[in-house]
């Protein structure tokens, strides 16, 4: 019998690369389909809060944002990236005992770090709210807070592991369980509160926050297999320990330097826009709506980008491990092009339905203008997020790192200066200025790099 030959095309297409192909595509997939269902679950329960709890409360809500930024960078973001790291490393040499050892110590090392955040931020919640956020208000808010932090840092090593293997069903059902048990938690609150002839209070919302991370947590534990094969890689513990620490703590640092600046940012807007001539009140009232209303919309369809970055991390790491410059160079050329396609075509959307949207989602006008304004960043937004995940695939951390340190110190001298001149447009404008430059010049150095 005779054996018909494919055509040439796909004949000279190998095997590992088209496997490679086909688990990124179907991994991305996944997470966009999570994503795009936790965003949708999101978005309405924005909107609910925006009408429930106001403006003004919205505002306080999004000021503790950055105490759990920190506390992910401190307990669990750049051990999530690394375990992530390693364990594709691992799978790449055909060790699967050796990925579980990873797991093994990056859980450990974020449950004593995210354990040790957890009692400081409860036990410092009154000094944090009057010297650091400004508003005592928070006091309550950050010490319910405190207890997410160890859920969160077991199913984001967990989460790390999976991203590892390229296998992000997992992660996707965390995503998708957290948000709902969140939303849902909340919202039974607020039926319960109404049927007292009580109002849904910012407490109750934090609450839900720990219950999701709880749940997502539950979810990620009974899926985990086991530590198969540990045992005989326990000799390999202090050099694997001492990969996972090396690689972690200047990603740690990083995000944690970073997320320190983005703090000072976010709690600045509300004084400098008092500056400006507003009252407490307002000033809360309007970074709420740009927070809470408007940059929601924005980020929404980087749920593509960022199930993309996910996974890039670890796919151009294996490449750059097997030498595969030609599937690393393919790779940044189809991430520039789709990150601007999707991009531009948001902005189109976003400024000719901004104002549309403010009001009928939000009822808000000034929401509806930030829109239009802020739409302007979305290819530069979703292309940064993109060309980072393969800066730190290529083992180029150092490098992100100072293009976020500088997109910061732009956003953050518009902050100071522009703001109590020109009010809050003007820092709209700082976040555009500070984008198109993330953006250039991650493509500018890996065309440098890929010569």
């Amino acid at each position: 019998m005779r054996i018909r030959r494919f055509p040439g095309r796909l004949r000279r297409l190998p095997l590992k690369q088209s496997s490679t192909k086909y688990v990124f595509i179907t991994g991305t997939l996944l997470l966009t389909v999570a994503g795009v269902l936790t965003r949708i679950i999101g978005f309405f329960y924005r909107i609910f809060l925006s009408r429930t709890i106001g403006a003004e409360a919205l505002g306080i809500y999004q000021l503790i944002a950055p105490v759990t930024a920190l506390g992910f960078a401190i307990t669990a973001a750049g051990i999530q990236t690394s375990v992530s790291k390693y364990v594709s490393a691992e799978m790449g040499r055909k060790n699967p005992a050796g990925a579980n050892l990873y797991l093994a110590i990056g859980l450990f090392l974020s449950l004593i770090l995210s354990t040790l955040t957890g009692l400081f931020i409860h036990q410092n919640a009154a000094f944090l709210s009057h010297a650091w956020l400004g508003d005592p208000r928070c006091i309550p808010l950050l010490q319910v807070l405190s207890f997410s932090f160890v859920p969160c840092c077991i199913h984001a090593c967990i989460n790390g592991y999976y991203y590892g293997l390229k296998k992000t069903a997992i992660p996707s059902l965390c995503q998708f369980t957290e948000q709902i048990a969140r939303v849902g938690s909340v919202y039974l609150m607020y039926f319960i509160a109404q049927s007292k002839g009580e109002n849904l209070t910012l407490t109750m919302t934090i609450w839900g926050v720990v219950i999701g991370e709880c749940a997502s947590t539950l979810v990620s534990i009974s899926t985990f297999g086991s530590f198969h094969g540990i045992s005989e890689q326990m000799k390999h513990l202090i050099p694997f320990s001492k990969n996972l620490f090396t690689m972690a703590l200047p990603l740690t640092a990083n995000r944690l330097t970073l997320n320190l600046f983005a703090t000072f940012e976010n709690i600045m807007i509300p004084n400098r826009l008092k500056l400006f001539g507003y009252t407490n009140s307002e000033a809360l009232s309007v970074y709420g709506i740009l927070t809470g209303m408007s940059m929601a919309i924005i980020m929404f369809p980087s749920v593509i980008t960022n199930s993309i970055s996910v996974l890039l991390l670890p796919t151009i790491s294996e490449a750059k491990a097997a030498g595969n410059e030609r599937l690393i160079r393919q790779t940044i050329k189809k991430t520039v092009f789709s990150c601007l396609f999707l991009g531009f075509l948001c902005t189109a959307g976003f400024v000719i339905s901004g104002r549309f949207l403010g009001n009928f989602l939000f009822a808000n006008a000034l929401a509806g203008t930030f829109i239009v304004i802020l739409g302007w960043i979305c290819p530069f937004l979703y292309l940064s997020s993109t060309l980072s995940s393969i800066l730190h695939g290529l083992g180029h951390p150092g490098i992100t790192f100072c293009l976020n340190l500088f997109s910061c110190a732009i956003r953050i001298f518009f902050v100071l200066v522009a703001i109590p001149m020109y009010g809050i447009r003007s820092y709209l404008v700082g976040i555009l200025v500070s984008q198109i430059f993330v953006a250039l010049s991650a493509l500018f150095i890996l065309s440098r790099k890929q010569r």
